[in-house]
């Protein structure tokens, strides 16, 4: 087969109904939109206009906003980094090499303090939880913020 000889397969295109061309046709004079109203306007729009009574976006409340000025962080507990040797630096990319982690948000990594931690590791994060900074310099590790 050459790219010259492609077809669509049969039947997979139709040609477009030709409306408005006769009475003949069966789609002539209304060209399939029956008599008159809005419908049948050319530009006719629905919009969500329902005829004068209030339309439903309005008569909903408007709840909630979106915080432009939110950080992003992805959180991680104590108890997930005590899989790691002793010693070990951690931050964000090796734990999302290990598959720790999915993905790195856009302002990093913030450790939280659940669960208890074994191992002596420094972590570099974001932000740190009272709890998790305390937990690690417990188990005699150090926390750097990054």
């Amino acid at each position: 087969m050459k790219i010259h000889e492609l077809r669509p397969a049969e039947g997979a295109k139709q040609s477009p109904k030709r409306l408005g061309r006769g009475t003949g046709s069966g789609i002539g004079k209304t060209s399939a939109k029956g008599h008159k109203g809005q419908k049948a306007r050319s530009g006719a729009k629905k919009n969500g206009f329902e005829g004068g009574q209030m339309p439903l976006a309005r008569r909903l409340p408007k709840r909630g906003f979106y915080n432009h000025f939110a950080k992003e962080y992805t959180i991680i507990n104590i108890s997930d980094l005590n899989g790691l040797e002793d010693g070990t630096e951690v931050t964000g990319e090796l734990l999302k090499e290990l598959g720790v982690i999915g993905k790195l948000e856009k302002d990093g990594l913030k450790v939280l303090g659940n669960g208890e931690l074994t191992k002596k590791l420094t972590v570099k994060a974001a932000k740190f939880s009272k709890s998790a900074e305390e937990a690690i310099k417990n188990a005699g590790g150090n926390v750097e913020v990054i």
